[in-house]
């Protein structure tokens, strides 16, 4: 029963009304003549793709999940995911913002993430497959030698092989120090890889003819910890040198993840086995190479939630407007129906309004965020390719944890408005909750992300990477802060903006005397700079749509609507958000443990 519209519309306004993404193209010489009809037009067909090739597979891949044949170690993903992938790698796809010199497009990264939100609006388990393999094509592509590229990357740019990221070993998560994997020095220049890895998305799988494990491992002379650790590539069949697949390498799936949800894609537990690889960037320095891999990870995870967002407000509102049931409290909306559509209610249109107005800032921070790493990339200027890449790393976890915490709030709102209903699995609903859950948990949890932000990322350089946005929404409220009709969000903007610099100094001084104190505040932080960084882009969206309210096109007046809830009813979270931060840590230490 479950629709999907991919946003064309709103994707459109973000790119050329609020970001201006083809004027900023113009000055990088990749995308200097790429206009915004082509843009639109790759939409379009992406969109077409998303909804009409694997939004269907979606609910029927949630109940199939994979097969595992535990003789052959082959595992299948759910009936159609393969033949969708076929089309998927003949209409060109994975290569849309791959380079040109190993058979890509070369299209901007920005258009890149608004196919992939709609990708995982469409289906989420089915597009981890393809997703993980661009960030193993960027690990390869900057840290890999030229032989690793020659034999992997076209293959990945094509899509005709996948990618993993194989980190995580069962007696560690996060803490990759702890990781035993080993790789022992080959005489051919080789490395025989031995250790089992656990939670290793797409893992196995019956999409693509190869598959190439990204794996870290130590070396017989690695120090402890994770200065010790290194990265190498290894394919699931050799590669010979004329590029053709080879003997099968003892890297081998024993086991499928049991998960409670994604299960259209294989959460598989590899064990490797003298599996030959090679190595990718220097000795015990694979942390570098892979965090180019786990940072587009952790952009891909805020767009699974963005998706999942979008994709389960649509279906919540349609049910509100067709469900009928009580009378408006107002009086009779719908005269003449026995009850009036649920969507007349206060609380119901709150929860959908909630989730819309997560959606539209999520997709204004992603999108703005992705059109920084087109700078970082392509822009001639080093000195705006350095900012660029400042304002990409501050970013990164708020774009992870924020946006995958407000999607666990609006799948679980749209849920809601189905009543009984959001439990019943044909709806669609009860799925996007529990596919949406672990976007919080894997790429670093978003505590991990919060722990970034506050100590790596602010604290850390004293926060002139936060100042540098500060300066743009400093800007934004110098310019409009004159006009009567923007005084409703210029204000809590600015107010929100000095107290986030007033609370990142008590925050800083707290630390230097008590590094504990930064791990009881990072949680509420990194929500309060969110919703600042939202508030910014809202602010944007609802000039933009003061000035086009003339034209007499419902998207602005839908789009102001939905920037005012924003304001008076979301923003207001963080002043309790900024009076838990200050609280501090003792609240959280002070009861002895073993009182727990």
């Amino acid at each position: 029963m479950a629709t999907y519209t991919p946003p064309i519309r709103d994707m459109q306004f973000v790119m050329h009304e609020l970001l201006g993404v083809t004027a900023e193209l113009k000055a990088m010489p990749p995308h200097a003549e790429i206009d915004a009809d082509t843009l639109d037009a790759v939409l379009e067909e992406g969109g077409k793709f998303a909804a009409e090739v694997i939004f269907p597979l979606n609910i029927s891949g949630d109940t199939q999940g994979c097969t595992l044949d535990k003789t052959t170690h082959e595992v299948a993903a759910p009936k159609g995911f393969k033949e969708a992938y076929a089309q998927y790698v003949a209409g060109g796809w994975p290569a849309l913002s791959c380079d040109p010199a190993y058979g890509g497009q070369g299209l901007p990264i920005v258009l890149n993430q608004c196919l992939y939100e709609m990708l995982n609006s469409a289906n989420q388990a089915w597009t981890m497959y393809p997703g993980l393999t661009h960030g193993a094509y960027e690990a390869l592509r900057t840290h890999g030698t030229d032989a690793q590229k020659r034999s992997y990357l076209p293959k990945l740019t094509s899509g005709h092989w996948t990618g993993t990221m194989c980190l995580t070993e069962a007696h560690c998560g996060t803490d990759l120090g702890l990781l035993r994997s080993k790789a022992e020095p080959q005489p051919d220049g080789n490395y025989k890889i031995t250790g089992s890895k656990i939670f290793i998305s797409s893992g196995e799988h019956d999409l693509a003819e190869n598959i190439v494990h990204l794996v870290l491992a130590r070396l017989p002379d690695a120090p402890q910890g994770s200065k010790g650790i290194s990265l190498f590539a290894v394919p699931k069949f050799l590669v010979k040198d004329d590029g053709s697949l080879g003997a099968r390498n003892p890297v081998f799936c024993t086991g499928l993840e049991h998960k409670m949800g994604i299960h259209g894609n294989a959460t598989a537990q590899i064990s490797l086995d003298g599996a030959i690889g090679t190595l990718v960037g220097e000795p015990h320095k694979g942390l570098a190479a892979m965090f180019v891999m786990m940072n587009a990870a952790r952009l891909g995870v805020g767009m699974q939630s963005l998706g999942l967002t979008e994709v389960a407000y649509q279906n919540a509102v349609a049910y509100a407007k067709d469900r009928i049931q009580m009378r408006s409290l107002s009086g009779p909306k719908a005269p003449d129906k026995p009850a009036d559509p649920i969507i007349v209610h206060p609380d119901v249109r709150k929860m959908l309004l909630t989730a819309r107005a997560y959606a539209e800032g999520g997709r204004a921070l992603s999108l703005h965020t992705a059109l920084l790493i087109d700078r970082e990339l392509s822009h001639p200027d080093e000195d705006v390719r350095k900012e660029a890449a400042e304002q990409v790393a501050l970013l990164t976890p708020i774009v992870k944890a924020f946006l995958t915490d407000n999607a666990w709030l609006a799948t679980s709102h749209c849920l809601q408005v189905f009543g009984g209903h959001g439990y019943i699995k044909e709806w669609g609903m009860e799925q996007y909750v529990r596919d949406a859950r672990i976007n919080m948990i894997y790429e670093g949890t978003n505590t991990i992300q919060s722990l970034d932000l506050l100590g790596r990322k602010v604290l850390a350089d004293n926060g002139a990477k936060l100042k540098k946005f500060g300066t743009l929404i400093a800007g934004f409220v110098e310019d409009e802060g004159t006009s009567e009709a923007m005084q409703e969000f210029v204000n809590p903007l600015a107010d929100l903006g000095d107290k986030v610099t007033k609370l990142t100094t008590e925050l800083g001084m707290k630390a230097f005397g008590n590094a504990d104190e930064v791990g009881g505040a990072a949680v509420d932080y990194l929500r309060i700079v969110g919703h600042l960084v939202f508030a910014y882009f809202f602010a944007r969206s609802a000039r933009i749509a003061l000035d086009r309210q003339s034209s007499g096109d419902p998207f602005y007046t839908a789009k102001l609507a939905t920037a005012r809830f924003y304001f008076a009813k979301l923003l207001p979270e963080t002043a309790g958000l900024i009076r838990s931060a200050r609280a501090g840590v003792k609240p959280l230490l002070e009861m002895d443990e073993a009182l727990f």
